[in-house]
């Protein structure tokens, strides 16, 4: 199992919500390319990159952070937050991106997405936001009516090779992760899933690893020391 630490961005600074709440922020680092290096140092091969504000709104404001990683950096960089458009796609891809995460445009936009899966292939992920068993949109600011087994099974069905299942209610809560969750997912679908939301200790990725997922994302435990990065990857292979 791979281990993908995250930097959440906002307004050009490494931060982290609590459940996705943009009203409950935490600013850890006025420069987020530290922690890309910090990452590496610990042996990381992957980074998880969300514009927050592209997310909410659409657009990419973080960019050139974000391209600032990818370039000062020899991590594997997928990034999510805000791209609903061909363009966006391209824009990150051709900047040298890795994988880009669709979410909203996912889900209400399946033209968009077969066209993206189409033309790129395992280049692009859709992010599977749940809150309640159903899937969120726009930054988790609104929940659809789509039940999330049902999603992720469309969008296998559309070809997507990795699926990034969030459990809205575990995100920076440090909490554990929603094991029962994982594992349902992991039995129900032949993609990449990868695990995000909560994962809080040692003993999570021990259990995530157990259930054949493909990577995990570790946010908050990593900015709070609640985890060793070095010890996660380790304990992930």
């Amino acid at each position: 199992m791979l281990i993908f630490p995250a930097i959440d961005l906002y307004e050009g600074k490494a931060v982290r919500l609590y459940k996705g709440d943009y009203a409950q922020k935490t600013v850890y680092g006025e420069n987020p390319l530290d922690f890309a290096y910090d990452f590496e140092k610990e042996g990381a091969t992957q980074i998880h990159l969300v514009d927050l504000e592209g997310a909410k709104s659409g657009g990419t404001p973080n960019f050139d952070v974000i391209c600032g990683i990818k370039k000062n950096s020899s991590l594997f960089c997928e990034v999510g937050g805000g791209i609903r458009s061909m363009e966006v796609i391209e824009k990150y891809l051709s900047s040298g991106i890795d994988r880009v995460i669709l979410g909203t445009a996912a889900l209400e936009n399946p033209d968009f997405l077969k066209k993206a899966v189409s033309e790129f292939r395992e280049k692009i992920a859709v992010g599977v936001d749940i809150k309640d068993g159903f899937v969120a949109v726009r930054g988790w600011v609104e929940k659809s009516q789509k039940d999330a087994f049902e999603f992720c099974s469309e969008m296998e069905k559309a070809g997507v090779s990795t699926l990034i299942c969030t459990d809205i209610s575990k995100d920076g809560a440090m909490q554990g992760t929603n094991r029962e969750l994982y594992g349902k997912l992991s039995e129900s679908f032949g993609v990449n899933i990868i695990a995000s939301g909560g994962v809080s200790t040692i003993d999570d990725v021990k259990a995530l690893r157990e259930l054949n997922l493909y990577g995990a994302i570790i946010g908050k435990a990593y900015y709070t020391k609640a985890i060793s990065l070095k010890e996660a990857i380790e304990v992930a292979k």
